[in-house]
């Protein structure tokens, strides 16, 4: 189809979401399952004794795919209300069972109903996808577990760790986020049948007062589309919080997404460690030789989105009059779409990014060594204490020092010379090529981080990866 250039194109469809995405919250997906309710609505109160015979349910289930939208949106031209528009239509194509359409029903019974079923089976996508994110992270963890690399707090360079170490810290943010996606996820409920302003009056009234009949046509229905229950009291709508839950679990996936790709565009700027970067790819249009982390920029920036979208159900909660007012409907069918539509974007990015990571080992060590001595100083002085050394004095000229070679690094632009200047001095007694052999070796200053990475991988992530194997063993796709 050609594309269309003269009308404002989302660029979460057309540049960020998966195809399989923006079909869950495609027109067709909606009244498709408007159109799953509705039978599943009438099969169950004629189970339960009303007069609708199964000619009706066959008649419904024989148009249950194919809308006839020109009909429905002719009608809801005339009408200004959708769902009784396609009320309308369906009635077209089902002549016989068109008196039974949305019998008792009000317009949450397909709205809410089909909300949750929409949300419910993003969620499992993007379990899918952060699933396949995990997996690609645990590999990289693994294979870098061993090579040492200068760690950072506030920014400036701290004790060493590992590579496959700082990853695991990337992978434990995602599992708290799929142990949170798995709590909201188990918890979806149906709205159910619940009448106008929840009370169940209009199902009451079809039962003739038999409120069994009515509570377990709230459950039957429940159970056809594939829920163990329904939330348990409802006004007109579900309770919003529902929303707000689960944006609150797409924000956490943003944020999670966020720190990785600042912390890949930080390696980056120190040439440690790269997206990928395509052979034809421009990083700039006038700079060539530049390589911009585009890819991490890009979630950070999706990230950012998603991280406010969240506030939208927040305020659409709090601001619901009673049992419901209309002013959710605009904010719902945009907030809670883009905030699937856009993690979905980040979490293919994301798998992008660590499938194609490239590690430079030469500029990790290079850049470790210039700090290690540094970082060596409390071995060394324990080294000199064994050879005869006062504690407390070495501990006082070993800080003077420091600040003399911090200051031939910062000020004049030379290489770290505190391993030149300790040997030099007589009150460590220790020569320069012992002090080099016994303390310029990386792995002894990195603790536990490669035997953490071993046990986390084992006892944390494996089993996750065993329980979603068959999810296992998507490839990430971007448009651009």
């Amino acid at each position: 189809m050609e594309k269309d250039y003269t009308r404002y194109q989302s660029p979460l469809s057309e540049r960020y979401a998966s195809q399989e995405m923006q079909h869950i919250f495609s027109q067709e997906k909606k009244f498709r399952t408007w159109r799953r309710l509705w039978i599943a609505l009438a099969e169950s109160e004629k189970e339960l004794g009303l007069n609708i015979t199964d000619e009706q349910i066959a008649e419904l289930k024989s148009h249950a795919e194919d809308v006839n939208y020109a009909d429905a949106e002719a009608r809801e031209k005339v009408v200004r209300h959708d769902v009784m528009s396609h009320v309308y239509a369906y009635g077209l194509q089902c002549p016989k069972a068109k008196g039974i359409i949305h019998l008792g029903a009000t317009s949450c019974y397909v709205g809410d109903n089909t909300d949750i079923i929409l949300m419910t089976e993003a969620l499992k996508l993007i379990r899918k996808r952060l699933v396949n994110v995990i997996a690609e992270l645990s590999g990289f963890a693994d294979r870098y577990k061993d090579l040492p690399t200068l760690a950072y707090t506030h920014y400036q360079p701290a004790q060493p760790t590992t590579v496959g170490k700082r990853a695991t810290l990337w992978l434990n943010d995602l599992l708290m986020d799929l142990e949170d996606l798995n709590y909201v996820l188990g918890g979806m409920k149906l709205r159910g049948c619940k009448g106008t302003t929840g009370t169940q009056a209009s199902f009451m009234e079809l039962f003739d007062g038999d409120e069994e009949k009515v509570k377990r046509l709230d459950a039957m229905v429940a159970e056809k589309m594939g829920y163990k229950a329904c939330v348990p009291v409802t006004g007109q709508t579900y309770s919003r919080k529902i929303d707000t839950r689960v944006l609150n679990v797409l924000a956490g996936i943003a944020q999670s997404a966020h720190k990785f790709s600042n912390d890949i565009r930080l390696l980056q700027h120190m040439k440690e460690i790269e997206e990928p970067f395509e052979k034809t790819q421009i990083g700039s249009s006038a700079m060539a030789y530049k390589r911009n982390p585009m890819r991490c920029e890009r979630m950070a920036s999706l990230s950012n989105y998603v991280m406010a979208d969240v506030m939208n159900p927040m305020m659409v909660e709090s601001t619901q009059w009673f049992e419901r007012t209309l002013d959710d409907s605009a904010n719902k069918r945009l907030s809670v779409p883009e905030g699937f539509l856009a993690v979905d974007g980040i979490l293919e990015l994301y798998m992008n990014v660590v499938d194609g990571l490239v590690v430079y080992p030469k500029v990790i060590e290079k850049h470790l060594m210039a700090e290690l001595p540094f970082m060596a100083t409390e071995n060394i002085m324990m080294d000199a204490v064994k050879a005869g050394g006062d504690r407390q004095e070495l501990h006082e000229r070993i800080r003077e020092l420091s600040m003399i070679a911090a200051k031939h690094v910062k000020e004049e632009g030379r290489e770290n010379d505190l391993l030149e200047l300790i040997a030099a001095d007589p009150a460590f007694r220790l020569n320069l090529e012992d002090l080099r052999k016994r303390t310029m070796q990386p792995s002894r200053y990195v603790g536990r981080a490669p035997g953490q990475v071993t046990e986390f991988l084992r006892d944390d992530v494996a089993p996750v990866l065993q329980k979603y194997q068959d999810l296992l063993g998507e490839k990430a796709v971007i448009s651009v």
